[in-house]
């Protein structure tokens, strides 16, 4: 059975937060804080909090902005988190409704109706709540048929879902199935963290992959698929239902993301190289034949690494596209956004690899053909 991605689609959140902004915002609540704590600090009994910068966010990160479905909570020195109205169980969530028009345009570019769609899988690192599946909700809203689920393996989710769809049209489950990515990352981000408070923005991305008999001019054929996981604390979140039962009761900041940075950077960049070398060779595609890599954008000089130790060279910038200047780490909608801006160059027979990771450790590789 041929495999295709045929359409994909981005939901853009309206408002941005320039790292100048988010400086300004953060370098007042140090002050505040240190001003406060002042005597304590003194004493020794405190370290004072350091402000940051824009130049300083820009070179550990490559981010210059991020869009946020709320600014105004986040930059409040006094609040420093989203201010997102509370809907009742009648009105469609902010995830499902972000999930309904990302899904509307990957069918609309791929010339499909919502009728014709089996399955949807809506995978994200983090869910509005815990249920009914936020898949089924979009499902609802968009008027599909069929049957729709959860899944999370953190920022490397949509690969998984990718592979997901794809063996669920091989065997005969489905003929078309929606991949689809709401992440709503400004929600569980510690705003007041030096360290990672600019890492996070919000967007929704969606795929639709297909059962095909011959595949169309502008098509992406799904040569292949390979997904790996490694266990490790050093990128977690902690919220969920048992919070309320534990004793005594986690910290505010405990419930938020929380990440071991450099040792991320020192695993991760190996295991996702090593992932996508093993991959091609197994497809029997040398890696210097590979026209674009749609990386994960969660770091500038991750991805610049992964792409070196795969190629064994620098890559030319348009080999490995970087949108996170302008989304930010989006998770698992990353990689699927570098691809939706960054794809429609490429020429028929051009190979090309999707690959996220992030926490978990979890990390997928697609490989993809233009035809």
């Amino acid at each position: 059975m041929n495999v295709a991605i045929t359409g994909s689609g981005l939901y853009t959140p309206p408002e941005s937060i320039s790292n100048e902004e988010l400086v300004e915002s953060f370098n007042a609540f140090v002050a505040l804080h240190n001003a406060e704590h002042a005597e304590a600090i003194e004493r020794g009994e405190m370290e004072p909090l350091n402000p940051s910068s824009a130049e300083f966010i820009f070179k550990a990160s490559g981010i210059r902005s991020r869009h946020v479905v709320d600014r105004e909570g986040i930059l409040d020195t006094s609040r420093m988190y989203p201010r997102i109205r509370q809907r009742s169980n009648d009105e469609p969530s902010l995830m499902a409704e972000m999930g309904v028009a990302a899904c509307r345009e990957a069918l609309e570019r791929a010339g499909r109706s919502v009728d014709e769609v089996d399955a949807l899988v809506l995978a994200a690192s983090n869910m509005q709540r815990a249920y009914p599946a936020m898949a089924v909700e979009v499902q609802e809203l968009l008027g599909m048929g069929g049957y729709a689920y959860d899944m999370n393996v953190a920022c490397a989710s949509a690969t998984f879902a990718v592979q997901a769809a794809a063996d669920a049209v091989r065997t005969g489950q489905a003929r078309s199935v929606l991949v689809v990515s709401p992440e709503i990352c400004s929600g569980h981000l510690n705003f007041r963290d030096r360290d990672s408070h600019f890492i996070f923005g919000d967007a929704c991305t969606a795929l639709l992959v297909e059962a095909v008999d011959e595949f169309a001019e502008g098509q992406f054929e799904v040569i292949g698929t390979r997904l790996a996981t490694r266990f490790s604390s050093n990128i977690r979140n902690n919220a969920g239902f048992m919070n309320r039962a534990e004793e005594p009761a986690r910290s505010e900041g405990d419930l938020l993301f929380i990440q071991q940075g450099r040792k991320v950077f020192k695993e991760v960049v190996p295991m996702v190289a090593e992932l996508i070398v093993a991959h091609l060779q197994a497809e029997g595609i040398d890696p210097q034949t590979v026209r674009r890599f749609w990386l994960h954008q969660a770091n500038l000089s991750m991805n610049q690494l992964i792409a070196r130790k795969v190629l064994g060279r620098d890559p030319a910038e348009d080999e490995a596209p970087v949108i996170l200047d302008e989304y930010a780490n989006t998770s698992s909608a990353g990689s699927v956004i570098a691809f939706h801006k960054y794809h429609e160059d490429l020429a028929a027979g051009d190979i090309g690899v999707l690959c996220a990771f992030g926490a978990g450790y979890s990390a997928g590789s697609v490989v993809l053909r233009r035809h």
